[in-house]
């Protein structure tokens, strides 16, 4: 009867990191909060909170926009989930990654290509070595148009 997204099973089959995560921070692992993580863990591209919700509420209608950002902002808290500020419209999110990656937004329609350069590394290590300044991350977004909305 349950779905393979079924919130309770999630709580109970989370990572124990996050679990302990939580429970630094006075949280608990709740049913909802795993739904969501789950959510921004098997999307292939990067959900804006309207998105989220949405797809929460097919398994729950029960839960609330404001329990949406609530999650959101305790998960960016402990660095599972990364905001990216890719238009002005609205933000957007995905898990942490462990390797470092950069976007470009089409401008027409939307879509998000994520990618690596050596060249982005490399100036990172340049910008710390030459200013003596180490940085946390290097975010590069490129705002333009992909090749099916230049094809139009």
């Amino acid at each position: 009867m349950c779905e393979e997204a079924c919130p309770d099973r999630w709580a109970r089959e989370s990572s124990p990191t996050v679990k302990h995560m939580l429970q630094a921070e006075g949280k608990r692992m709740t049913s909802q909060r795993a739904l969501l993580l789950r959510i921004i863990q098997g999307s292939s591209g990067h959900l804006d909170a309207d998105e989220i919700y949405r797809q929460a509420r097919e398994h729950d209608p029960r839960i609330s926009l404001s329990t949406v950002y609530r999650t959101l902002n305790l998960l960016k808290e402990l660095d599972l989930v990364e905001e990216l500020h890719l238009d002005e419209e609205h933000h957007h999110y995905e898990m942490a990654a462990d390797t470092v990656h950069h976007h470009l937004v089409c401008a027409e329609c939307g879509r998000i290509v994520e990618f690596q350069s050596p060249l982005l590394d490399e100036l990172g290590a340049e910008l710390e070595q030459e200013h003596g300044f180490a940085l946390q991350r290097l975010q590069i977004d490129a705002l333009g148009r992909c090749q099916e909305c230049q094809r139009r």
